[in-house]
């Protein structure tokens, strides 16, 4: 039946399966290069630094164990910055230490910038003082600074992404479906577009074909999710996990004054995404986008046309990629469909070890 349902949705977007993108894949499993594995730790994103320091976002499979960030530093991973700021339990204060990591990534001005949903758990409250944007020098390895979220969040917010555009970073909210605008000189947070359908999620979550539920046994719904800026800061693209991709110019997302009426007659459909682990922009325009349940990149042009980039059964849920300077996709296979929280409460089926690839694409990052 939920097998069924999954397929049903799939279809109703035109989207049913594997040979949707024309002309095949453009490259085979081949050409994926294994980087970096885990026996032990689930990840759901990559970031390098210039100089190839490479960092991921972990996910507790137990309340109280394991990290929330760290460092690959020789192939196993080290907690980051330290132990104090992955060591969070009940009862400890959620403003100094990281409570769930759910997106990370290196900004235009060389830090490593976290985003921590602030919540114990999916589909959880945040805690006070708990959702926040941190700033981590990583020539010293301290945090420099600490953003607050709280302002712009409720009871059902759940902070997932954020990307930088000049002098402010721009948040997607997948419990209480929005945007969030922060500056970053102020520390000043907006709302925007909140409510509206585009951030919305219109279908059940879905992994490998299945209708995805939490550890309750209800239908997972993720909200606005994955986000991008195109190159020249002018486009914003955003999507509910399950798609599809929406666009919006930025000017609209930093009018303080325009109305969310106003911004709503600007959004547009950009292109017609399915099941949605993760992203990743280059800096002609093309954005990467996984598909969650034909294992598969999606080449989106910067006219919207999709192709395939790359299809194999290892590419279980690739979550929040990254560009090297060298022109490699790096792809965390991170299996959070396997695992508990996406799979009705269920024992893990994540399948060690977790990999990280890396794909050659020729392709360079943007730098905002």
């Amino acid at each position: 039946m939920r097998q069924t349902l999954a397929a049903a949705f799939l279809v109703s977007f035109g989207l049913g399966g594997p040979g949707h993108a024309e002309g095949g894949a453009q490259f085979d499993g081949s050409a994926l290069k294994t980087m970096l594995q885990s026996d032990s730790l689930v990840f759901n994103g990559v970031t390098r630094s210039q100089d190839g320091r490479v960092f991921s976002p972990f996910q507790r499979q137990s309340k109280n164990k394991g990290i929330e960030l760290g460092e690959w530093k020789d192939g196993k991973v080290v907690a980051y910055p330290n132990e104090e700021w992955n060591s969070w339990k009940q009862g400890d204060d959620p403003a100094k230490a990281f409570v769930a990591v759910n997106a990370i990534r290196m900004g235009p001005d060389g830090d490593l910038w976290v985003v921590d949903k602030g919540a114990p758990g999916l589909g959880e409250a945040p805690l006070p003082n708990g959702p926040k944007l941190v700033q981590i020098d990583i020539a010293t390895n301290q945090i420099r600074k600490v953003y607050p979220l709280g302002a712009a969040t409720n009871d059902k917010s759940f902070i997932d992404d954020f990307r930088f555009n000049g002098g402010k970073v721009y948040l997607t909210d997948a419990g209480h479906p929005g945007l969030i605008v922060l500056d970053l000189a102020s520390g000043k947070l907006r709302r925007v577009l909140d409510g509206h359908w585009s951030t919305i999620a219109q279908r059940p979550l879905t992994g490998q074909g299945k209708v995805l539920r939490d550890d309750k046994g209800t239908l997972l719904a993720i909200h606005a999710d994955q986000l991008e800026v195109s190159p020249d800061g002018k486009t914003f693209y955003y999507q509910p996990c399950t798609g599809p991709l929406y666009s919006i110019e930025t000017q609209w997302l930093d009018d303080e004054n325009a109305s969310d009426a106003e911004r709503a007659r600007h959004v547009k459909l950009f292109a017609p995404t399915v099941a949605t682990g993760g992203t990743a922009i280059a800096a002609d325009g093309t954005i990467y986008s996984s598909d969650t349940d034909a294992l598969r990149i999606l080449k989106i042009a910067p006219d919207g046309t999709t192709s395939t980039l790359v299809q194999d059964p290892r590419l279980v849920w690739v979550d929040a990629m990254w560009i090297d300077d060298e022109g490699g996709l790096w792809i965390p296979a991170a299996q959070m469909n396997r695992t508990p929280a996406m799979n009705g409460g269920e024992s893990s089926t994540v399948k060690f070890p977790t990999t990280i690839y890396r794909l050659d694409i020729g392709a360079k990052p943007v730098r905002n």
